[in-house]
């Protein structure tokens, strides 16, 4: 049987290589995917206070949406093509506006308190931002690249 190839284009798992600061080589280099990592682990911190009734219901619904922005980013990142790219962060927003509307859930149902709302959703809230910004900058690559006469 043949041995499975190690993808390290794109992966930290060749070591460090030195680039210019700034320079995007893995998602792990987007501040988008970094901000998004932050919200996932505060959530996750945040669920652990919930009353066991709600493990399987709120407290695994605000896991998965919290998992899936980041895990969205990151698979953008490894598509071929930066329309792809972009659909895996519109569906990584989408996943931070229900994380969003299940912490009011969360709030609503005390919880959570009024002040651990409010940081979790502004920090929901700037990784939308980010993303946002991140997805029009994907746009104008993308209109770079295709008007790029081919060689």
């Amino acid at each position: 049987m043949p041995e499975a190839k190690l993808e390290i284009r794109n992966s930290k798992l060749g070591g460090e290589t030195p680039r210019e600061p700034g320079q995007v080589r893995d998602y792990t280099d987007l501040q988008t995917w970094k901000l998004a990592r932050e919200l996932r682990i505060a959530m996750y911190a945040a669920t652990k206070k919930f009353p066991p009734e709600e493990r399987y219901v709120l407290f695994g619904q605000l896991r998965r949406a919290a998992s899936s922005v980041t895990a969205n980013i990151a698979e953008g990142f490894g598509r071929f093509s930066y329309r792809e790219n972009m659909q895996f962060c519109r569906q990584a927003r989408g996943s931070a506006f229900e994380l969003r509307d299940h912490l009011t859930t969360a709030l609503d149902e005390k919880y959570i308190t009024r002040e651990e709302w409010a940081r979790l959703d502004a920090l929901a809230q700037r990784v939308i931002q980010l993303l946002n910004g991140y997805i029009r900058a994907t746009q104008k690559r993308a209109a770079q690249a295709s008007a790029r006469p081919e060689v």
